[in-house]
């Protein structure tokens, strides 16, 4: 508690425009940053400036998800919706999930949506056998209500390549993904794993760890650039999770995270920021990038 009260308190000392004057008035010495290279889906450029929102959904049922999309499509700071399937009810139901999907992607007022199953294994709400993943997200591929797919990495190797090849093949973007809710791995290891999200043929790499100190926030983030750095220019999403990990949800710009998750009312992951106090720390950040 003491930690997210500090992360709180931060972000509205940031988003005091006395600190932001004062942070920028003095000239800096020469930076120099490695970006992304950008993709564009809809009208959102992911990979250029700030990091971009994502606000996911987390009703159990058609009407409680609705009225969260509805909410987010309407949010000026949320930039794309994700669409969190194993909440559901009927989390296992192709055509159930596709025809709210269909209703969900019309409320995103013309934001990107991101469908994501995630299993029980990384922390989401319900188990499903790797071939039961692989045959749901192929079925509702076809159905072309989406604009990006998020696929665990650590699903079985064939399911794998079969949900790239098919997303890719329907011009879907793929995140792939890697949740740790026990630890932070080390940073050969978290850079090992973002390589091979990249070899994959993933289209934005991520993953999520658990701090149990700052040295582990460090850590991810040191990772982050060091992937940028030396190995991919694909877009990034990186974070650490709870309230030590707070600062990598708002530091994206700096150290490579070009994707960042913020929420309105309830959260799906421990650490997640308010939109609009997110959005506010992410615009004091690039303007004072902007100065380098």
């Amino acid at each position: 508690m003491k930690t997210v009260n500090l992360v709180l308190t931060a972000t509205l000392l940031l988003s005091s425009p006395l600190l932001v004057q004062a942070a920028t008035s003095a000239p800096a010495a020469a930076v120099t940053m490695r970006h992304a290279q950008p993709i564009t889906i809809r009208d959102t450029v992911i990979g250029a400036g700030m990091p971009k929102i994502i606000v996911p959904t987390t009703g159990n049922t058609a009407d409680a998800v609705l009225q969260q999309a509805a909410v987010i499509g309407h949010n000026a700071d949320a930039d794309l919706i994700e669409y969190r399937i194993d909440y559901l009810d009927f989390a296992t139901d192709p055509a159930a999930i596709s025809a709210l999907g269909q209703k969900v992607a019309q409320a995103a007022q013309g934001k990107p949506l991101i469908l994501t199953f995630r299993t029980k294994a990384e922390g989401g709400a319900k188990a499903i056998s790797d071939a039961d993943y692989g045959k749901l997200y192929l079925a509702l591929i076809k159905d072309h209500f989406i604009d990006l797919l998020d696929v665990e990495m650590f699903r079985n190797a064939d399911v794998v390549h079969q949900l790239v090849a098919a997303a890719h093949q329907a011009g879907i973007k793929v995140i792939m993904s890697s949740h740790d809710f026990q630890k932070t791995p080390s940073s050969r290891d978290i850079v090992s794993r973002l390589r091979q999200q990249d070899a994959l043929g993933a289209d934005i790499l991520k993953i999520a760890v658990m701090p149990h100190s700052p040295e582990d926030v460090l850590t991810l983030l040191n990772a982050s650039e060091h992937i940028r750095e030396k190995y991919s220019r694909k877009p990034l999403l990186t974070m650490a999770m709870g309230g030590t990990g707070a600062i990598s949800r708002l530091s994206g710009e700096v150290f490579a995270s070009d994707l960042t998750f913020g929420m309105i009312g309830e959260a799906s992951a421990p650490g997640q920021l308010d939109v609009a106090r997110l959005h506010q720390v992410l615009a004091v950040i690039h303007q004072a990038a902007g100065t380098h």
